[in-house]
């Protein structure tokens, strides 16, 4: 298990685990390794008890399996749940797009162009991390413009197999793609149109319908129905 990455040893199980989740999501634990409590508790410097509470977390996450007599492994990406969490993110996103759009508050639109700077910034320097972080954000502004912060809490919790998928997704095709259809959902809800972002917003929601089976496909190990 590759425990390089760890820079600030987490101390309890909740730390523990939003560790390693977000080691799975972004795709340093892959799907199919093998995790160990006592590795794990021995590189952080802490008991085991934490780790495994971490552990039966991240199972509930439906990011790891315990495989009896065997040990812990890193879950399969399941294809169902990326593209039930899609779904779901297209009908809530396209109604905050027209929200939005109606209201049009320019400092959070603002916001959201420097976000889609950044992502210039990190598709140059080659930052897969970075872009989907500042993706993530420019997201998110747009529950916060619509009133909908907890709206966006409750789509993280559905996406955690969507994020796995966007973190390989990214690193094979083309994210200058990605930022053009943020600028069309910028520019349709600077006008104030909300047919136009909507639209823009589905479109752009609806380019992991192409990417899933490609992703699929091209690394079929990784993948489970």
């Amino acid at each position: 298990m590759d425990i390089a990455r760890i820079t600030i040893a987490p101390s309890t199980s909740a730390q523990v685990h939003d560790w390693l989740r977000k080691r799975v999501q972004q795709g340093d634990l892959p799907p199919g390794m093998r995790i160990s409590e006592t590795e794990v508790a021995a590189a952080i410097g802490i008991s085991r008890q934490p780790v495994r509470e971490a552990f039966i977390r991240l199972a509930s996450d439906g990011l790891a399996e315990v495989r009896p007599q065997r040990g812990t492994y890193i879950s399969k990406i399941s294809v169902q749940a990326v593209l039930s969490a899609r779904f779901i993110r297209e009908a809530v996103e396209a109604d905050l797009a027209r929200i939005v759009a109606k209201a049009r508050p320019a400092e959070i639109l603002d916001r959201m162009a420097d976000e889609i700077a950044r992502q210039h910034h990190a598709d140059t320097a080659g930052s897969v991390e970075d872009f989907i972080e500042s993706d993530d954000r420019f997201h998110h502004m747009l529950a916060l413009a619509a009133g909908q912060d907890a709206v966006w809490a409750d789509l993280e919790r559905l996406k955690a197999q969507m994020n796995r998928l966007r973190h390989l997704s990214m690193r094979a095709f083309d994210r200058s793609f990605t930022i053009g259809q943020h600028q069309a959902i910028l520019d349709a809800l600077r006008q104030g149109d909300a047919d136009a972002a909507e639209g823009a917003m589905r479109t752009h929601l609806r380019q992991m319908l192409t990417e899933v089976p490609q992703m699929a496909a091209a690394q079929p190990d990784y993948f489970t129905a």
